[in-house]
């Protein structure tokens, strides 16, 4: 195995450690059911209400790097499922959101569509283009699609997405802001 995905897969491992470690402590402090369904929740919150692919950048990444599946389309799949999650969770067990902080935030960000469904919006367009951007990189790294970065100008696209990212996060933060939440660095 190359250095590089095997130094990705240690990586995953550890995180996934993390997050077992995150279920078992809510296990022993509410109930396995509870604790399963809080770290999903958990997990939610931060594909759907922060700017930067993160949550799913755990599977992205290492998908792409072990199999060639490229992140666009993995953190689409991610995205499907973090809202399934949210919604089961809205409809069947809503006392399940008051459990943590996070939860509880999410559960205000989820049933107040104005103004807190911007964060959803501005969260998923600074996801996908964070995720594009990496893909693009990716593609250049592998050396794939040479010629098309070239004619096209990856400079460019390296300043264009910078500049859309910097307004996602000035967004961001001002809706963080009107949820009483400062001081929060992506």
């Amino acid at each position: 195995m190359h250095t590089t995905k095997k130094q990705v897969l240690i990586k995953f491992i550890l995180l996934l450690c993390i997050l077992l470690g995150y279920f078992a402590y809510l296990s022993w402090k509410f109930d396995v059911g509870t604790g399963g369904l809080v770290v999903l929740l958990t997990w939610s919150f931060f594909v759907l209400c922060t700017p930067i692919a993160d949550a799913g950048f755990l599977l992205d990444f290492p998908l792409r790097l072990l199999f060639g599946i490229r992140m666009f389309v993995s953190e689409i799949v991610v995205w499907g499922i973090a809202i399934s999650i949210s919604a089961v969770g809205l409809l069947f067990a809503r006392d399940a959101f008051q459990k943590t902080m996070i939860t509880s935030l999410l559960e205000k960000i989820l049933t107040t569509p104005y103004p807190y469904w911007g964060i959803i919006v501005l969260s998923g367009v600074g996801t996908f283009l964070s995720i594009r951007f990496g893909d693009e990189l990716m593609d250049v790294v592998e050396h794939r699609d040479r010629i098309l970065h070239h004619k096209h100008g990856f400079t460019h696209t390296v300043i264009v997405y910078g500049g859309i990212l910097l307004l996602i996060i000035v967004g961001y933060h001002h809706l963080l802001a009107s949820l009483g939440i400062t001081g929060v660095v992506l």
